[in-house]
Formats: structure tokens, C-alpha cells, sequence
């Protein structure tokens, strides 16, 4: 049973966690029943390594994603290069420089000009 927080709201319940590794397998299998391609471009940590997306659009550029938690707890995922997609270099550097600050970092790339990743299911602005 959730707690109460100081002004006594309730405490959102954690959501159950599923390992890294297995987390990214299911990612991965879900855009393949799609015929989208997507792959693992750095594998990080089996167990609680956090994600990194990659969507590259093609000639329309690129959109990096990073997990995060809405007000209230629930997971969520933010564009973290800005809401207009970039070059290929600049979201690969900005990737880059999260690898540098977490090294358990997983990336997974997804290659679909239309933009789908099917296992992006809750985006917040960005």
C-alpha cells in the first residue's frame, strides 16, 4: 500500500522493473514484428542499465530519447536533443557524452523514416 507524502497526496506505488537486458530484447522484438530495424548500439549493464534511443529519420534527421519520470512517477520518455530533430553527428554527440557520465548506458537505434518506435508509448514535451 502506497504512503502519503507531505501534503498528504498519496505515494505513487514503484513500477515493477524489469532487467535491462530484457527490457531491450522486447524493445527490439516489438519494432521487428513492425518491420521496423532497430538494434542494440551499445550494450550497457544486463541489470539496471539505463536507455538511450536513437530515432534516425533518414535525410530527416535524427531525435534522441532518454528515460524519464512524469510529476507523478510514471515512466515516460523526453526528446532529449530538443524538440526539432538534428544531424546525425549531433545527436551521436550527445549520446556520446552520456556514455562518458554513465557507462552502464544502453543504446538502441531505430531506423524508420516515418518515425515509429513502438515501444515509445509515453513522450513528454521536449
Amino acid at each position: 500500500m502506497a504512503g502519503r507524502g507531505r501534503d498528504d497526496s498519496p505515494i505513487p506505488e514503484p513500477e515493477p522493473r524489469l532487467k535491462a537486458r530484457l527490457w531491450v530484447q522486447s524493445a527490439i522484438r516489438q519494432c521487428g514484428t513492425l518491420g521496423i530495424v532497430a538494434m542494440v548500439a551499445r550494450h550497457g549493464d544486463d541489470d539496471a542499465g539505463a536507455v538511450l534511443v536513437k530515432l534516425n529519420r533518414g535525410a530527416d534527421g535524427c531525435e534522441v530519447f532518454t528515460q524519464v519520470r512524469d510529476g507523478t512517477g510514471r515512466a515516460g520518455w523526453l526528446r532529449a536533443t530538443g524538440a526539432a530533430p538534428v544531424d546525425e553527428a549531433a545527436a551521436d554527440a550527445y549520446i556520446a557524452r552520456q556514455r562518458d557520465i554513465d557507462s552502464d548506458l544502453w543504446v538502441i537505434e531505430v531506423e524508420d523514416r516515418q518515425g515509429r518506435v513502438p515501444f515509445l508509448d509515453h513522450i513528454l514535451a521536449g
